[in-house]
This record gives C-alpha cells, structure tokens and sequence, in this order.
C-alpha cells in the first residue's frame, strides 16, 4: 500500500512539472474558469499599472509606445487571474506641446497588450488623458514685468514721455520673452501609476 502511494505521488509531482501554460492559467485561478473554456476577464476591470519610463511632450509623439508593470493584481471571486508584475504595452494616442503664448499641452495614453506565461494578450482600454498647466499667470508676469522695467528705464531717461515709450518698449520685450521660453511640456515621470479600464474582455488564451 505504502509503495503504490509513493509511485502516485511521483506521477503528480512529474505532472505539475509539465504544466502548460493553459495549464498554469487554470491552476493560479483555482479552477474557477474549469468547464467554461478559456479564463475570461471581463469588460470593465480596472488595470493600476506603473510606467515603466517617463513620458514627456518635449520629446514623445503619437504613436511611441511604452512599457509598464502591473501595480495591483487582478482578482475575480477571490482568485488572482492577473498576478501583481504583469507587463503591459502601451502608445500615446495624443502628444501635443503647448503654445508659446497660449494653450495647454497634452497626453494621452492607452493599453494594447500584456504578456501572461509565454503569450501575449491583445487589449482594448479607455484613454488615460493629461492636461498641462495655463500660460495665463506665468505670462502676465512676464510681460507685466518687462512693462515695468521698461517704464522704469524711460522715466529715467525723459520723464513721462519717455515713461509710455519705455513701457511699450518694456512690454514688447516681455512679450518676446515670454514667446521665447514660455512652451510648457507635460512630464510623466517613471514609476507613475495609472488606471485604465477594460473596454471589452479578454480571454486568457493557452500558449500554441
């Protein structure tokens, strides 16, 4: 008796040993998908990722692609379908720099596929959008400022007169200046989390 429960005991251990990844999907979830073909996450699951390397308007345009990680796992009825780690790739959908004078800039960012024990699942997820800040404050003081000096300077150099000449004066050079280092680019920094949703669900397919 003791000999054929040992021989058993082998054979399940070389069978575990041997699991495919159809296999694996199965065993970390339990069995909850065993009978109702492939394992099945549903539209509208969350998906918190962690980005992989840092986004920049400056530098990024439509289309780049990223990398990030997953940051928290999936779970469906107390089971984990997606484990914490996961890798995700991702594109920019949107990539705009802001104006020299005025208008924001922009991100925006979607989930394309996740790679889960050898395969690569292909995804659809809602946009993740950013706005950078207004040019409005940061203007005003730039050319309100050029203005002053410029005032300054003319009632030194001939009185009232020369006060309005010097402010217009003051002003166009504040204007410039501002024109010259006023672009504003939005910076997504590694290491930061985002949220997309699912917008149709997804089978966890068997490697093959």
């Amino acid at each position: 008796m003791t000999k054929h429960l040992v021989v058993l005991a082998g054979v399940a251990l070389l069978a575990g040993c041997g699991q495919a990844p159809g296999d694996k999907v199965q065993a970390a979830t339990g069995g909850l998908f065993s009978g109702a073909g492939d394992p099945q996450i549903p539209a509208g699951t969350v998906l918190r990722v962690r980005l992989q390397q840092s986004l920049d308007t400056s530098r990024n345009r439509m289309g780049d692609s990223f990398s990030a990680t997953l940051d928290s796992p999936v779970v469906l009825n107390t089971k984990t379908v997606l484990p914490k780690g996961t890798v995700f790739q991702g594109r920019l959908v949107e990539a705009d720099s802001s104006g020299r004078l005025k208008g924001r800039a922009h991100l925006a960012v979607t989930l394309e596929s996740f790679d889960l024990y050898g395969v690569r699942h292909r995804i659809a997820t809602g946009a993740v959008r950013r706005a950078g800040g207004s040019h409005k404050k940061r203007n005003w003081i730039a050319i309100g400022g050029g203005a002053g000096t410029g005032a300054a300077i003319g009632a030194i150099a001939g009185g009232g007169a020369g006060a309005l000449i010097g402010a217009g004066a003051g002003a166009a050079a504040g204007t410039a200046g501002a024109a010259l280092t006023g672009k504003q680019n939005l910076y997504l920094p590694a290491e930061t989390v985002l949220m997309f949703s699912l917008v149709a669900p997804v089978e966890l397919r068997s490697k093959g």
